[in-house]
């Protein structure tokens, strides 16, 4: 019984992580595509190297640091199972760019303009952090009130991060 509670509990922790990377790629995304919106000279590929230079560099990032501080606390590299591990939780990562290269890629067949594309991928993935609130919401027994409170909450995380590139400019 207590070898189940554990794995469950090494499992819970794997998905935890897993969307921890995908809030974290989500929130940099945004950033990411506002600024190319804001950007009245941006081209389709311009935009499509961006965003996917963005993803791979995140993902990039996590795992350098993954194994950096694996090596730190444990005194040496890690094994394989380790890195499957590390690659298998960093990637939603690499997910964060799917949205912006679809709304890339429908913009670059004339069904709509760039800037209104990477707005709607931007828009995308700001319900998407509202989903997640709720979610989280009502996994944790919120009723409905607070469980649409927690998505308001993550969602203001994504509009904050609009206002601040929106503030800043490019």
């Amino acid at each position: 019984m207590a070898g189940d509670a554990e794995k469950k509990s090494e499992l819970l922790d794997t998905l935890r992580e897993r969307l921890k990377e995908r809030i974290y790629a989500a929130i940099t995304m945004v950033a990411v595509v506002v600024g190319l919106a804001q950007n009245p000279h941006t081209e389709h590929w311009t935009a499509a190297v961006y965003v996917a230079g963005t993803a791979v560099g995140l993902w990039l990032a996590t795992l350098v640091a993954d194994v950096q501080s694996h090596r730190v606390v444990h005194k040496r590299f890690p094994g394989r199972a380790e890195v499957r591990h590390m690659l298998y939780v960093t990637s939603p990562l690499l997910s964060s760019a799917a949205g912006p290269l679809l709304m890339d890629a429908l913009s670059a067949t004339g069904a709509l303009h760039l800037s209104t594309a990477l707005w709607t991928a931007v828009g995308a993935d700001i319900a998407g952090l509202a989903a997640w609130g709720y979610a989280g919401g009502r996994r944790m027994g919120g009723g409905l009130l607070v469980s649409c409170l927690a998505a308001v909450v993550d969602a203001a995380i994504g509009v904050g991060v609009v206002g601040v590139k929106l503030v800043a400019g490019h």
